[in-house]
């Protein structure tokens, strides 16, 4: 297609290896004018048998990482510059508690998302002086390789209880992307979308 492509390899739990990435890829494609933070892991465990290890790993990578490529790339490019796109992923489970009987509890992943949730509703607010729009995308189901487990243990059931009666697809994360890159949501700040057909609307 003509555009110009790089990929970096970077550990986002490890505070140390985030500003060197962020080094790279303005030294490879120039300053950053829209940032998508969506890197992300979970784990499955009862509350009172919940490993701190595995809390303080999803905690890190969820939303320490988050904090830290945002601070960065604000730091270097955007606030300087004036002008930026931050684009988080979030998830509907950030949104409501999660506890459907039969479902395993992900009480860590539930908490970096509600914390993506305020970071965002944050961020926002305050980079709105320097023209920098902060948003939130949360999805629903999705096949990927974090719900594999969960899709094959409750099957038809999580596509039955979205309203739409199916889970998401390639497509139905793209439209909302590119709204919230573009010069389009100039006026759209703050916000967390829920891309989940419909499940948190009943």
């Amino acid at each position: 297609m003509g555009i110009d492509a790089v990929a970096l390899e970077c550990d986002m739990s490890k505070a140390a290896a985030i500003a060197p990435v962020v080094e790279r890829a303005i030294a490879a494609l120039g300053p950053i004018d829209i940032l998508v933070n969506n890197a992300g892991t979970t784990w499955g465990a009862a509350t009172i048998e919940h490993p701190i290890e595995a809390w303080q790993k999803v905690i890190d990578l969820n939303l320490t990482a988050m904090f830290l490529v945002s601070q960065e790339v604000g730091r270097r490019c955007m606030v300087p510059r004036r002008s930026g796109k931050v684009i988080n992923i979030a998830s509907i489970l950030g949104l409501v508690g999660g506890g459907d009987p039969g479902r395993p509890a992900t009480i860590a992943y539930n908490t970096s998302k509600g914390g993506v949730i305020s970071f965002t509703r944050a961020l926002a607010a305050e980079w709105a002086q320097y023209n920098i729009n902060v948003n939130a995308i949360a999805p629903g189901f999705f096949p990927t390789k974090m719900t594999k487990g969960i899709m094959e243990m409750l099957g038809d059931e999580v596509a039955n209880k979205a309203p739409l009666k199916r889970v998401g697809g390639p497509e139905d994360l793209k439209g909302l992307t590119v709204l919230f890159a573009s010069d389009a949501c100039a006026f759209i700040t703050g916000q967390v979308v829920a891309v989940d057909g419909g499940v948190t609307a009943v």
